[in-house]
């Protein structure tokens, strides 16, 4: 009698245990998501650039055989091209640009060969000296460029290098870009749950596609910088700059 009392407990227990382990059991079982995945573009308009300009000087070319520069050459080179620089500087310093937005390079020396023909027809190798100095102007006010390549190019600088577009702040563009995506992630998956008559639950996953890069834009110039000076469109144009997002939402029905 005892016996048969405690199996009719064990299996009542067992009846009322069943249904609180069906529900935690359908509480584990993973929920389905909906991944939406989003590109953005964003352009933006340059407010800022960097003029690159290079200033040089040769001393006089000798024979080839005679491989040690005469260094009362080299030092009145250098003297010329140093005296350039001061009066470039002094230039744009004259058109409004503040001495901190002038940043002058490093000294480059470096051997050049020339091969003159001779009356008689004949070349002999010559070997001279140049050294360079290259200039960059940070400018800040975009309607002040052609001023500022006047300024250069009065000033005689062997080379125009053209001019670099860029972004006061980099980092809010790229960041909006990266919004963008979001927002559009967040507005597919909106979408895609209406269709599909579900109802979205937390974020699970989000992740970066495609990293927002900022890339200057690069306009190049003739080397010749007095017969391109009155040529040139300084319209800085846009940067384009993409980012791509993929964000997983838990789906609730």
């Amino acid at each position: 009698m005892f016996t048969m009392r405690l199996h009719c407990l064990l299996l009542g227990s067992l009846l009322m245990t069943a249904p609180l382990m069906t529900t935690a059991a359908l509480a584990d079982e993973p929920r389905g998501r909906l991944v939406a995945q989003a590109e953005a573009q964003l352009d933006v308009v340059p407010d800022r650039a960097t003029l690159s300009a290079r200033l040089w000087e040769r001393t006089p070319a000798v024979a080839q055989h005679e491989e040690e520069t005469d260094s009362h050459a080299l030092r009145e080179a250098r003297d010329r091209l140093e005296e350039r620089a001061a009066t470039l500087i002094r230039a744009l310093e004259e058109a409004g640009v503040e001495r901190d937005d002038i940043s002058a390079g490093s000294l480059a020396v470096q051997p050049e060969y020339v091969s003159p023909r001779r009356s008689d027809g004949d070349q002999e190798l010559l070997v001279r000296t140049r050294l360079e100095r290259p200039f960059q102007v940070r400018v800040d006010d975009l309607e002040r460029l052609p001023r500022l390549l006047d300024a250069l190019t009065e000033a005689g600088v062997n080379a125009m290098d053209g001019i670099t577009y860029d972004l006061t702040d980099r980092d809010a563009a790229t960041d909006e870009a990266l919004v963008m995506a979001l927002e559009k992630a967040s507005r597919k998956a909106e979408l895609m749950a209406r269709t599909m008559n579900v109802t979205l639950g937390s974020v699970v996953n989000i992740s970066e596609t495609r990293s927002p890069i900022y890339v200057p834009r690069m306009m190049a110039m003739s080397a010749d910088a007095r017969e391109s000076a009155g040529q040139v469109d300084y319209s800085p144009g846009t940067i384009v700059i993409e980012a791509g997002v993929s964000v997983s939402w838990e789906i609730e029905n």
